[in-house]
């Protein structure tokens, strides 16, 4: 499966996410990485079936400009309305609070996290993505969400001596689907097999008619 995969920011290095989605190449995924949102071409996203947005609403890592403009926002849109899967992983989630479409296309949207701490992620309810799985705690940055669309299937929270949070959940928009999973700041959550069963499982989940 083609696989296209947005990342690189100022606080979230594309490293981390290379690293994270390396192993999955051995289950047939192969990922095309954009890293500088100046250099890509809207009309890409066509030539995919599913998308992943790891980068907050950074250019890049070295600049620090917003790139989800209206223009930018609504060709995601575009995509995930007329049938495209979209996953957002950690920082995907985040600087979205104000750019209202993407908002929208994720349900909801990252607000803060306290420093670094041991995050224990476990299910809630059912879902395919969640077979298999196993929790886990690991030290992360504990996303704090704002959830706007009641309609969200949750099957994923995270815990901390902060309190507990919505970790991951899917929704439909339009033809397309979306699955959001707030852990993954550091590349050791990425690599846990836990973690690399719940992209796995969301991207194939994501690609299915």
């Amino acid at each position: 499966m083609r696989v296209l995969v947005f990342c690189d920011d100022y606080w979230h290095p594309a490293s981390v996410v290379k690293s994270g989605l390396a192993p999955l190449a051995d289950d047939g995924f192969e990922f095309t990485y954009i890293e500088d949102m100046a250099n890509w071409r809207p009309d890409v996203l066509k030539e995919f079936r599913v998308a992943i947005l790891a980068k907050s609403n950074n250019f890049s890592s070295t600049d620090t400009r917003e790139w989800a403009t209206e223009e930018a926002q609504s060709v995601f849109e575009s995509f995930v309305r007329n049938g495209g899967g979209f996953l957002a992983v950690h920082s995907g989630t985040a600087g979205y609070k104000e750019a209202n479409i993407i908002r929208s296309i994720l349900g909801g949207v990252f607000t803060h996290h306290p420093e670094q701490c041991e995050v224990t992620v476990e299910t809630v309810g059912r879902h395919i993505i969640t077979d298999g799985f196993e929790p886990f705690t690991l030290k992360d940055e504990h996303y704090f969400m704002e959830i706007i669309d009641d309609d969200l299937c949750v099957f994923l929270t995270s815990k901390s001596q902060h309190g507990e949070q919505p970790a991951g959940w899917v929704h439909t928009y339009g033809k397309g689907k979306v699955c959001v999973l707030t852990p993954g700041h550091n590349v050791e959550v990425w690599l846990h097999p836990s973690f690399q069963l719940l992209l796995k499982n969301s991207l194939n989940w994501l690609a299915k008619d």
